[in-house]
């Protein structure tokens, strides 16, 4: 099962705002009609209940959401690009790489049609149209469309399941999954048969859940021994454990007692999770006979001793599994949670001005943006974004920095004289 892979999500650049004039017969002296460009489209992640697992998404590397249209004369705004749909499973965890190189949590979606988007679009340039004004009636720049947003993501796959079956390799949950479910994971007398966790759909009278047969856990499996780190992060999100031990095994105490361990390891909430403790395999003569043994060493007055294989007291175990699972829902009733709300990130509108090697870096997402996508190559188009500067205050913090006409100052990768 692929339940993680590293994708690089690129919002599509938006379009070139247009440079033209009207031309019509006996309007000798038409004005600028250049339309603006489309934004680009964003590259979004859906959760879907159709898909399994992160297996197609991992098929590629990158991910680029479509164009902007350029703008064109008469007006005529370009189309915005198409966004770009990833289709994940519910359980994804959506990891985002940050300047460091470290990476950050930027949501958890579990609940079906969640959509986040994770690269922005770029913005549409601005056609001459915009630039006319009482006094410069005939303006000859345009914008280029700004470049889409590029992110480095981890998706991570954590099942959703009511109940995990967790336990030692060879304890039986592959079995008791089968006898419950009419999932079909490989059943065989060696450990570590499963080599990925299932899902099976359980009905009991009239309560319906979800088990997870977990590959069996040993000793150092938070530390990532085995493929412990990889069977772990699938019982985060249960509700409930069934803590399933080997009967036949010589020291049943210590198996209980390695599973716990390392769920106190691991940690996230897996110690302090409600356990239904099973001892399985009570088909076998030496095992019946080690029943009142095994209650008194283990402590427990709840135990259940069922049969996987022949399906002995398995009807009882999926009963108390229900009633539990009941309880479990009427506690989280009681607790409401507040709905996540996943909104596409904005550009930052603040402006910061600092020193940088004999010139001044102006930082903002918003004026950055506006500078990139200036013609700054062109008089006409330096002119305009100082105009511009002027107005939203940009001039006026470069000069309380220090900055004076003539000084570098820099925006993104614009690099141009201070007009003041």
């Amino acid at each position: 099962m692929i339940d993680r892979v590293e994708i690089i999500a690129n919002g599509g650049d938006g379009g070139s705002g247009a440079v033209s004039f009207r031309r019509e017969k006996y309007v000798p002296r038409g004005g600028p009609d250049g339309g603006d460009g489309g934004d680009g489209g964003s590259v979004a992640v859906v959760t879907d209940r159709s898909v399994r697992t992160l297996k197609e998404i991992g098929r590629r590397r990158v991910y680029r959401a479509a164009r902007g249209q350029n703008g064109r004369g008469s007006g005529k705004y370009g189309r915005r690009g198409a966004p770009l749909l990833l289709h994940v499973p519910l359980g994804t965890e959506v990891w985002r790489a940050g300047p460091g190189g470290g990476l950050e949590k930027v949501a958890d979606l579990v609940d079906a049609g969640e959509t986040l988007v994770v690269a922005r679009g770029g913005l549409g340039g601005w056609g001459n149209t915009r630039f006319a004004t009482s006094v410069h009636q005939t303006p000859r720049i345009a914008q280029r469309g700004q470049e889409g947003q590029e992110v480095r993501l981890r998706l991570e796959l954590k099942l959703l399941a009511d109940v995990g079956i967790a336990g030692l390799p060879n304890a039986g949950k592959s079995t008791l999954l089968r006898a419950i479910s009419a999932a079909r994971p490989k059943v065989a007398a060696y450990p570590f048969t499963t080599l990925e966790p299932v899902l099976g759909v359980v009905e009991s009278g009239w309560d319906r859940f979800v088990v997870a047969d977990i590959p069996g856990l040993i000793e150092g499996a938070h530390e990532g021994v085995g493929l412990g780190l990889e069977f772990l992060r699938h019982i985060e999100r249960t509700r409930l454990l069934v803590h399933l031990v080997d009967g036949s095994s010589a020291d049943p105490v210590q198996d209980v007692e390695t599973v716990n361990q390392e769920l106190r390891e691991y940690g996230h909430g897996l110690p302090e999770r409600r356990q239904i403790v099973v001892v399985n395999k009570v088909d076998l003569p030496e095992v019946a006979a080690r029943k009142k043994e095994i209650t008194e060493a283990l402590g427990r007055g709840d135990l259940l001793f069922i049969s996987a294989a022949t399906g002995e007291a398995v009807g009882e175990l999926m009963a108390a599994l229900a009633l539990a699972l009941q309880a479990e829902s009427e506690e989280r009733k009681a607790a409401p949670e507040e709905p996540v709300v996943l909104r596409p990130p904005e550009l930052g509108g603040g402006v910061q001005v600092r020193r940088e090697d004999g010139a001044f870096r102006v930082e903002g997402e918003k004026v950055v943006a506006f500078a990139e996508m200036m013609p700054v190559e062109k008089d006409e188009g330096r002119a305009e974004l100082w105009r511009r500067f002027g107005r939203w205050g940009v001039a006026a913090a470069l000069r309380r920095a220090g900055a004076k006409p003539g000084d570098r100052v820099r925006l993104g990768r614009v690099e141009l004289e201070f007009q003041a």
